[in-house]
C-alpha cells in the first residue's frame, strides 16, 4: 500500500511551500519517494492544440531553451485526453509508463507521465489522485509565473494574437451538474477579432459569442472592447437588456465605425429557462433526439451599428439532453461553408463537447488548408438541467 506519510496533504503543503515555477518538481519528488518513479513530466498542449509540450522537474532551468515538443494527433497522448482515463505501455527493463489526465472541472489541463518499476490497481488509484491534486497546484501556481504561457508558445505569437487570447476564460471546458460546457477559437491567420465568454454565478450560467469586424490588431482591440463592456455590466448585476446595450455603447463611444455581431446567454440553473439577445448573430444549432435544427431568433441590430438599437430578450426551450451549438461566421465562410455542421453535430452526438468543438474547427481547418481567413469560433453546450441532488461538478461529468 502507498505510504500515507506522502499522501495528497503532504503534496499540497510542499506545493505551497515551493515556487509557483516547482509545481512539476513538487509532484515528481512526491511519486518518487512513494512509488521509485523516474522521468516525471507534465506535458501540456500548445495554442493550436496540435502539439504537446514537455515541462519535467528542471523546468525553471529550461525557460529560453526550446521545449519538447510531441504531435499529438494519433498518439496515446491524443487517447488518454479523449479518454480521460489513465493508460500505461511496457517501457522495457525499465518498467512501465503511466500516463493519466490532469483535468480540473472538465477542463484538460495536460497529462501526467511517469516510468515506475511496478503498476498495481492501488498504485494506478494513487497516481489518478496525483495528477487530480496537479490540476488544482496548476490552476493555482499560473496565476504567478509565466511558465505555462512560455511553453504554450510553439511559434511565433503576434500582439493581436497575444491580445485575442489573454481575453477568453482561462479554462475551455467546464462542468456542472446541470451542464458541460467547451469551447474553442481558431483563429484565422490575421485575427478576426472574435472572443466567446462564459461565467457562473449561484444561479445562473452566463455565456457570449462576438465576432468583431475587420482583422489584426484593430479586430482584437474591437473585441477587447466587446468582451469587458460585457463583463462589466454582467459583474454590474446588469440584466440581459442592459449588458447588451452598454456592449452597444462602448462600441458607439470608442469603436469608431465597426460593428459586432455577439449573442448574449443566461442559463438559469434551477430550471427557469433560457434566455438570450441576438445581435445580429448567426443562428445557433440545436441538437435533440438525433436531429439538428437551426434555432430561430429574431435579430436585433449588431453592436455599433449607427442606427438606434433596441435589444429583446427572447426565449430558447433547452430541455436535458439537448446539444446547444453557437459558433461565428467564420464557421460557415468561403471553404468552411463545405463543412456540413449539422451532420457532423449527428455524428458525434455521444461525444464530450470537447471532442465536440475539436472535430467541428478541426473540419473548418482542415477544409480551409490550414489557413482560415477568418476566425472559427464554437461554443458547445449540453443541458442537463435541475438535479435534485445539488450542484455538484461530478454529476455533470462522464469522465
Amino acid at each position: 500500500m502507498p505510504d500515507e506519510r506522502f499522501g495528497l496533504s503532504e503534496i499540497l503543503a510542499a506545493a505551497e511551500n515551493a515556487a509557483p515555477v516547482a509545481s512539476v518538481g513538487v509532484v515528481a519528488r512526491n511519486l518518487r519517494d512513494r512509488f521509485d518513479a523516474t522521468e516525471v513530466s507534465f506535458l501540456f498542449a500548445d495554442l493550436l492544440g496540435r502539439r504537446l509540450v514537455r515541462l519535467n522537474d528542471e523546468a525553471a532551468a529550461q525557460k529560453g531553451q526550446s521545449a519538447d515538443q510531441i504531435p499529438l494527433a494519433g498518439s496515446v497522448y491524443e487517447d488518454v485526453l479523449r479518454t480521460q482515463e489513465l493508460t500505461t505501455t511496457a517501457a522495457g527493463e525499465r518498467g512501465q509508463f503511466v500516463i493519466a489526465p490532469v483535468t480540473n472541472r472538465g477542463d484538460t489541463l495536460g497529462l501526467l507521465e511517469l516510468t515506475l518499476p511496478e503498476v498495481t490497481e492501488d498504485v494506478q488509484e494513487e497516481i489518478l489522485k496525483v495528477a487530480h491534486a496537479l490540476a488544482y497546484i496548476i490552476v493555482t501556481d499560473r496565476r504567478f509565473t509565466d511558465l505555462y504561457h512560455w511553453g504554450q508558445r510553439t511559434s511565433v505569437v503576434s500582439l493581436a494574437a497575444e491580445i485575442q487570447h489573454q481575453l477568453l476564460p482561462a479554462a475551455t471546458c467546464c462542468e456542472g451538474a446541470e451542464f458541460t460546457l467547451a469551447c474553442a477559437l481558431v483563429p484565422a491567420d490575421s485575427i478576426g477579432g472574435d472572443t466567446y465568454d462564459y461565467s457562473l454565478d449561484c444561479d445562473t450560467l452566463h455565456l457570449s459569442i462576438t465576432d468583431a469586424m475587420g482583422h489584426d490588431l484593430n479586430a482584437a482591440l474591437l473585441a477587447t472592447l466587446l468582451v469587458n463592456a460585457s463583463r462589466g455590466a454582467r459583474r454590474a448585476g446588469s440584466g440581459l437588456v442592459e449588458q447588451a446595450e452598454r456592449t452597444h455603447q462602448a462600441m458607439l463611444d470608442h469603436g469608431g465605425d465597426a460593428i459586432a455581431t455577439g449573442l448574449l446567454l443566461r442559463a438559469s440553473l434551477e430550471g427557469q429557462g433560457v434566455r438570450v439577445v441576438n445581435a445580429g448573430h448567426p443562428l445557433p444549432l440545436l441538437l435533440r433526439d438525433g436531429a439538428v435544427e437551426q434555432l430561430f431568433l429574431t435579430p436585433d441590430l449588431p453592436f455599433g451599428s449607427p442606427l438606434p438599437a433596441d435589444y429583446h430578450v427572447q426565449d430558447i426551450d433547452l430541455r436535458p439532453g439537448d446539444r446547444l451549438v453557437l459558433y461565428t461566421d467564420g464557421m460557415q465562410e468561403r471553404q468552411a461553408g463545405n463543412v456540413d455542421l449539422p451532420a457532423l453535430m449527428c455524428e458525434t452526438e455521444s461525444e464530450h463537447p470537447r471532442e465536440v468543438v475539436q472535430a467541428l474547427t478541426g473540419a473548418v481547418d482542415e477544409a480551409s488548408g490550414g489557413r482560415l481567413q477568418d476566425d472559427a469560433t464554437l461554443v458547445c453546450l449540453d443541458w442537463h438541467g435541475p438535479t435534485p441532488e445539488g450542484r455538484n461538478a461530478e454529476a455533470g461529468s462522464d469522465t
